[in-house]
């Protein structure tokens, strides 16, 4: 009877079965690689397949021709007659026609490769790209999931094409090696065992530390990341005057350094005993090859093989080891290649959740947008950062949302964009779920300046295009839009107008003040023609009080039949609101007009008392 937990050996097959299959397991990426490639571009995959099988079958034929023409050479020494000489002649040229058809071979391989690595590289690129337009706001704000997308982009555009060459390159050894190992065993088989078994250790030794190599990799991502942030802040233009004003720079660059010695560290200790390793146990190739060498030698000098037959087996035995080495060399490479796939294709084949709704209209059209006891907390978090909040906002109706930094104003507009679902509580448009809408047809309806806008660096005119992907390259929208926005007399202004380039990227770039930016981005939100929401987001915080009073006017003039949702820190402004919110840590506290709140000796009354003093 056996006891509790099988026999004593049992546990040590169990794990060494575990071992030889995850090992395989690892190859289940091989098969999607080349039909990868194979969709890529099917007529270079098919070059490159009858390259590889003319590549892998010369070498024997080089071989043996060599044999003949030694043994020719010895006979027409013997014999004297000039048929023999021509024969030997001939064969030496059938050697230079093999040579060259096998120098063609691999040229056409280089070539293959080349045009398949730049057109795989570009579709990996564009297939994380896609799948990175799919992903949710969450997605980008939660550090793991940045670190398998970072993973994914490193290496993905060469590791396929890596895999597939390293398949090709297999097929084709393995086809050298057949007609090898046919031309061997015609001497012994005992010269085929001695090659298999002096390549094994070397070969396991490899795969082993291609395996430590993959791990260090994925344990590296966020020191990898920082590394990648720390040279953008060192590097880029939009940091460079803190870091020279404040003398930052040097202690950046040896952070950054630190990084580096604590990763060379590792790299350091894996690579010289992967290399002390593949050392020793290559010496085992190395004396096998001597040995059957000898064996050869002694086999001739007896009269057992011709002297060609010597130089055939010697150069077929040498090649033989140096193409076992190459199939294992390429088992082991597709085992690190097929590591690194499974990065891309756990990013890829991230599910992302449907968007849920399908409709374009709501049931009661002129309801305009309502609230109704939400609440949100942010994955990982404990706070609820929205918190029960209730507010409705009519057609036409211009709310200002008043806080404290962290309050949830903008965590409520991640909520109407449908950037993030509610925790708990229901928003409707028009008397709909926003769950239930189209998400196309319910942004389409809403135009934001956030207050973290992004600065393209664009012509102008794309800048402010970008706010409608319908109209991207609509001149006559841009100038609309930029009427409404406010940032048409400057753009008027600039060398080319609309078509001037902005940033410092690019060729004759220009670039613009703060307040200009946050006009062209105002002006980006007009441009929705469909649009009756409007959102914004600290939309002039880095305007004059006198531009920002200017704006605001002209802003209720250019949006009296659209809902407007404001956010602001200065209370001059929020003051032209029809209604205010006032939130505290994620809560309606007070709400009302300027007037009603003022009255009301609260929160808002405070805050506006505080700023006003400021102005006295």
């Amino acid at each position: 009877m056996s006891k509790p937990g099988g026999f004593p050996g049992e546990p040590e097959r169990r794990g060494w079965r575990e071992s030889v299959r995850q090992f395989f397991g690892v190859y289940r990426y091989s098969g999607r690689a080349l039909q990868l490639v194979w969709s890529t571009n099917r007529g270079l995959s098919v070059a490159l397949g009858l390259l590889s099988l003319v590549a892998g079958l010369m070498p024997a034929a080089v071989a043996y021709v060599g044999k003949l023409i030694v043994d020719s050479v010895v006979l027409a020494a013997q014999s004297g007659l000039a048929d023999d000489r021509w024969q030997a002649l001939g064969y030496v040229g059938l050697e230079a026609a093999l040579v060259i058809l096998v120098a063609g071979a691999q040229r056409g391989i280089s070539i293959c490769q080349s045009l398949l690595r730049a057109q795989l590289g570009n579709r990996i690129n564009v297939m994380i790209l896609e799948k990175a337009l799919t992903l949710d706001l969450r997605h980008f704000e939660d550090s793991a999931f940045y670190d398998k997308m970072t993973r994914a982009r490193r290496e993905a555009s060469s590791r396929p094409l890596s895999l597939v060459m390293r398949t090709f390159s297999l097929g084709q050894t393995a086809i050298s090696l057949v007609t090898y190992g046919a031309l061997l065993l015609s001497f012994s088989g005992w010269a085929v065992g001695v090659l298999v078994v002096a390549a094994l250790p070397a070969f396991v030794a490899e795969t082993r530390y291609s395996g430590q190599a993959f791990r260090l990799f994925r344990w590296r991502t966020p020191e990898r990341r920082e590394q990648m942030y720390l040279e953008s802040v060192i590097a880029r233009d939009e940091y460079a005057k803190e870091i020279k004003v404040y003398g930052i720079g040097p202690r950046l660059v040896g952070r950054y350094g630190k990084i580096f010695e604590r990763l060379y560290g590792e790299d350091r200790s894996l690579t010289l005993r992967r290399g002390i390793w593949g050392y020793l146990l290559g010496l085992l190739s190395t004396a096998a090859f001597y040995a059957a060498y000898g064996w050869i030698v002694i086999a001739t000098a007896r009269g057992q093989i011709s002297l060609g037959d010597m130089t055939m087996y010697v150069l077929v035995f040498k090649q033989a080891q140096s193409a076992l080495s190459s199939a294992l060399a390429s088992i082991g490479g597709m085992y690190e290649d097929n590591l690194y796939l499974s990065n891309l294709y756990e990013f890829l084949e991230e599910e992302i959740a449907a968007a849920p709704g399908d409709r374009i209209e709501g049931p009661t059209p002129g309801e305009g947008i309502v609230f109704d006891n939400v609440s949100f907390t942010y994955p990982g978090s404990d706070t609820p950062a929205v918190d029960r909040v209730s507010l409705t906002i009519g057609p036409g109706q211009k709310l200002a949302l008043v806080g404290e930094n962290g309050s949830g104003k903008t965590t409520l507009i991640k909520l109407l964009t449908r950037m993030y679902q509610p925790t708990s509580g229901v928003i409707t448009l028009d008397g709909l779920d926003l769950q239930q809408w189209s998400l196309e047809a319910l942004r389409r309806r809403i135009g934001v300046i956030f207050q973290d806008f992004v600065r393209y660096q664009f012509k102008v005119g794309e800048n402010i295009g970008v706010g409608d992907v319908g109209a991207f390259e609509d001149e006559a929208r841009w100038q609309d839009a930029a009427a409404k926005g406010l940032s048409a007399p400057f753009i008027d202004e600039l060398p080319n107008g609309y078509q001037t380039q902005l940033g410092r990227w690019f060729e004759d770039g220009r670039e613009l003040s703060l307040g200009q930016w946050q006009k062209v981005a105002l002006s980006r939100a007009f441009m929705r023609r469909e649009a009756d929401i409007l959102v914004l987001d600290e939309p002039t915080a880095s305007m004059d009080a006198e531009a920002e009073v200017r704006i605001f006017e002209h802003f209720r003039e250019v949006t009296e039949n659209q809902m407007a949702i404001l956010i602001s820190h200065r209370f001059s402004t929020v003051r032209m609101a029809d209604y205010i919110v006032v939130l505290d840590s994620g809560k309606v506290v007070e709400s009302g007009t300027h007037d009603q709140l003022m009255q009301g000796k609260g929160v808002y009354e405070r805050l506006f008392t505080l700023q006003a003093a400021g102005y006295r």
